[in-house]
């Protein structure tokens, strides 16, 4: 009985289901292999001319540098047709999974080193992933954009759309000007937000293209160009506010903070606008919850250890202790000898 019932629920995964995660997979691992290929395209580039990193642009004349362009580029169409046939809940969380392909290919290409807290936090995005895919909703059956428009005007979405576009303006015209430099969820907050209604939108655009592909022109539709316009503008204000982040914080501060609010607004918004829930029971969605909660860990712990190597104190860490030290007036100078010794007999 409770092998007639595994299979069963294997059964369940319906081909568009597949074939959504199938075109996500592809598109983290060409991502992922994207940042390790214009890396070194980068590398090989600044070692004959001007780095990147202080102002030089003698990568355009590398052609490793635009085989990783052309590779993300891949990915990220992957991705956006991968909308078109899975649920956002199964497909936007495998995107954690670029991530792990990065760091596994950086220490075995770039000879980067991988923190064992870092194999972890691989480990756990893996665990996290498998669990959201074994318990994704199924896609529902949509007939035409026109379908798409319904759920997006229904009183739910709107109410949630509403509020998010409000949350965006008092972000942005009354919360940055004040603690835009300072406060690094005023960024983030609203590429996030505004995230999750691109997302929406590529998926109307993702179904409006698979259809008109199979014969049942979309194009037609004022609704299809209403679905590009937005996600054309919401992808400008992104981008400007993701760069924003970028340049007043660092990396590996915004980068996991960023996946986490954009995750989890997408998937409240597939939520309430496809009821991606609605055929699920409380364990289902639970368990789904806990494959997403893992993967959040596995992401933190990926990108709080990789500039970490084993044996040593990370270099934030280590400016913290220096910090504190000439506080309390203590210099390294300072310190006996033999007690300088004894602390590096004692450290590993």
């Amino acid at each position: 009985m409770a092998s007639h019932s595994w299979k069963d629920a294997y059964r369940g995964m319906s081909s568009d289901n597949i074939k959504g995660l199938v075109l996500a997979l592809s598109s983290s691992l060409f991502i992922g292999a994207s940042f390790i290929v214009k890396k070194k395209g980068l590398k090989k580039a600044g070692a004959s001319g001007v780095r990147a990193g202080v102002g030089g642009y003698s990568y355009l004349y590398e052609p490793l540098w635009w085989v990783g362009l052309i590779t993300m580029i891949v990915g990220e169409i992957a991705n956006f047709v991968a909308y078109a046939f899975a649920p956002a809940i199964l497909v936007t969380p495998l995107g954690a999974l670029s991530i792990i392909i990065s760091a596994v290919l950086a220490h075995i290409i770039l000879r980067e080193k991988l923190h064992m807290f870092g194999i972890l936090g691989c480990v756990l995005c893996v665990v996290g992933s498998t669990t959201i895919v074994l318990h994704a909703p199924q896609e529902r059956p949509i007939e035409s954009v026109t379908e798409v428009w319904d759920l997006a005007t229904e009183p739910a979405f709107v109410l949630y759309a509403a509020l998010v576009l409000i949350a965006v303006f008092v972000i942005i015209f009354h919360y940055i000007p004040m603690y835009g430099q300072t406060h690094i969820m005023c960024y983030i907050g609203v590429c996030s937000l505004v995230g999750s209604l691109s997302v929406m939108s590529v998926k109307a655009i993702g179904i409006a293209l698979k259809l008109t592909l199979s014969g049942m022109n979309q194009l037609v539709y004022p609704q299809t160009w209403a679905f590009t316009f937005i996600v054309v503008l919401c992808i400008i204000t992104q981008m400007n506010y993701l760069n924003k982040a970028l340049d007043t914080f660092n990396t590996a501060v915004v980068s996991p903070i960023y996946y986490v609010m954009f995750t989890s607004l997408t998937i409240l918004a597939s939520v309430i606008m496809f009821k991606d829930w609605d055929g699920q029971n409380p364990s289902q969605i639970i368990t789904e919850l806990c494959g997403f909660v893992t993967i959040l860990s596995g992401t933190f712990l990926l990108h709080k250890t990789k500039d970490m190597v084993d044996g040593q104190i990370p270099l934030s860490v280590r400016s913290a202790k220096h910090m504190d030290d000439e506080k309390d007036g203590i210099d390294d100078e300072s310190i006996p000898l033999t007690l300088r010794r004894q602390e590096t007999m004692r450290s590993p």
